[in-house]
């Protein structure tokens, strides 16, 4: 195997992928695939023209990933916006193929990467901030899991705990980023629901629904983002809330806590809570300590932060935040919300236009800068 000759023919084989109409990012990846392969089989059968060998290769690797990705997308199209409640479907494809990409031979995280990646639709730079990890390091996760598996028979499926993860992740991408996959993140959910009664299957479901539930009032006719406190209750979804208030209820009976229906439960008060201010805010904490108690998650503890300035006072909520990283996605936004709160408008104003340039996506972008817009227009008046 002449592995500098495979270096030096990749760039090559990627920009004739290209220019057959393969987008780079498509192309990278099938020839990622075909590399794989060259590892698997040029030990025994070398080809006489390796360029020409890769390039077939990796093309038919493009081709079916395209008609994958066009068969999922049907799926979803196949999918309502608002899921409906009741038994799930039989159990299809797609749910096989998250069971078999969560192959024991794989750790947990690259698992989770690779299912995400290769069923699930995300893009690497998705999935990294998912992970909270740079790009470059997500690439090579995927790439390591795909070299891994790349000769073994995936006759073994992973275990439930994997593919809730994966499942999990489609959603909060579908929920809140450029691709709407929440939908069949809750078909697919629920299929496992009727599979198994696994107490964080059920909760898992749970924390779905009643996120989805508040989704038509999550942003405004001009498509700019409504916070929370700020959105019409009127809109949400009452049959999703009370669809997912029975299941958390029945899985939190079984006194089997887990992360995800530690989740579903902060959802359910935020979802009880007939206006904001109404919101039971020191349960909610209580609710973050037991979810840290599993997780230990920094985001968890960021959450927390904001659930302690509403329960204790910003002050309080400052001093919650202070020893969290201020790396962390949102935590910039978390205290310009605090120090509004607080009555510093300078630092919040200033705070705000920061965390707007790190935004994750353009409405939560719009969002930020409108509100560091609104303040500062108050320090001029």
């Amino acid at each position: 195997m002449d592995e500098a000759l495979l270096r030096t023919l990749t760039p090559t084989v990627i920009g004739i992928l290209s220019r057959r109409g393969a987008d780079f990012a498509a192309a990278e990846d099938a020839v990622q695939e075909a590399l794989i392969e060259a590892v698997r089989v040029w030990q025994d059968d070398p080809p006489r023209d390796p360029q020409g060998w890769l390039v077939t290769v990796a093309w038919r690797k493009f081709l079916d990933a395209v008609r994958a990705d066009s068969s999922r997308r049907d799926r979803e199209v196949r999918v309502e916006d608002e899921p409906m409640p009741g038994p799930a479907e039989l159990v299809d494809d797609t749910l096989q193929l998250y069971f078999r990409c969560a192959h024991p031979s794989l750790t947990p995280a690259s698992a989770v990467a690779l299912t995400l990646r290769a069923v699930g639709g995300l893009t690497t730079r998705q999935i990294a901030q998912a992970y909270l990890v740079p790009e470059a390091t997500m690439a090579q996760r995927i790439s390591r899991a795909k070299r891994t598996i790349s000769g073994v028979r995936l006759n073994q499926h992973g275990d439930v705990a994997t593919v809730l993860r994966v499942l999990y992740l489609v959603f909060n991408e579908g929920y809140s980023g450029d691709v709407d996959l929440a939908a069949e993140a809750i078909r697919l959910t629920r299929q496992l629901a009727a599979m198994t009664h696994h107490e964080e299957v059920a909760g898992l479901l749970a924390l779905m629904l009643l996120h989805h539930a508040r989704r038509p009032a999550r942003t405004a006719a001009d498509g700019s983002l409504v916070p929370l406190a700020e959105q019409d209750r009127t809109r949400w979804d009452t049959r999703l809330i009370a669809e997912g208030v029975d299941i958390l209820q029945a899985a939190l009976a079984r006194d089997r806590l887990g992360d995800f229906q530690a989740q579903a439960a902060i959802a359910a008060l935020h979802a009880d809570a007939r206006t904001a201010d109404e919101t039971d805010w020191v349960q909610i904490v209580e609710w973050y300590d037991e979810l840290i108690g599993l997780t230990d998650s920094p985001v968890a503890r960021l959450n927390r932060a904001v659930a302690v300035g509403e329960a204790d006072g910003p002050h309080a909520g400052l001093a919650a935040l202070a020893g969290l990283d201020p790396a962390l996605p949102r935590y910039t936004a978390v205290a310009a919300y605090l120090h509004e709160r607080a009555g510093d408008l300078t630092t919040a104003a200033r705070l705000y236009a920061e965390s707007a340039e790190s935004a994750p996506n353009m409405p939560e972008r719009n969002h930020l800068t409108r509100q560091a817009a609104r303040l500062n227009a108050q320090l001029r008046g």
